[in-house]
């Protein structure tokens, strides 16, 4: 397995972002882990079901307005990665919401998959 390279994770994490990936429950439930968890940029903690269905019912946005920057990957252990990075979007009214998040990915011996995320809303 060996570690993976920021590229190859960063490539998984981003396809988060996509909405045809987000609202796929199948590729969900392959991206993410049984026991994933994440605690929203709301503060709100979510379980891999909550996210699942709440994506799945997310409404057609554009997200070509998210722009993500300044990865970082360090290594845990031979089978888990954290992931940072900073995102951007501008919102309706004109103003940027710019969010720290971390990702951690774990391989589950077949392919990595992601056991937590959180997203902090920065000033």
């Amino acid at each position: 397995m060996g570690t993976p390279s920021l590229q190859e994770i960063q490539d998984l994490e981003e396809a988060l972002h996509r909405p045809d990936v987000r609202r796929c429950r199948e590729t969900m439930e392959m991206l993410l882990a049984e026991d994933f968890t994440e605690i929203g940029a709301s503060g709100n903690l979510y379980d891999r079901a909550a996210i699942i269905e709440l994506l799945a019912k997310e409404p057609e946005t554009d997200h070509t307005g998210l722009r993500a920057a300044n990865y970082a990957l360090k290594t845990i252990c031979n089978e888990a990665v954290l992931l940072t990075y900073e995102t951007e979007r501008t919102t309706p009214d004109g103003s940027k919401r710019r969010v720290a998040r971390s990702s951690i990915w774990t391989h589950n011996g077949f392919r990595w998959q992601m056991l937590f995320h959180q997203g902090t809303v920065r000033s």
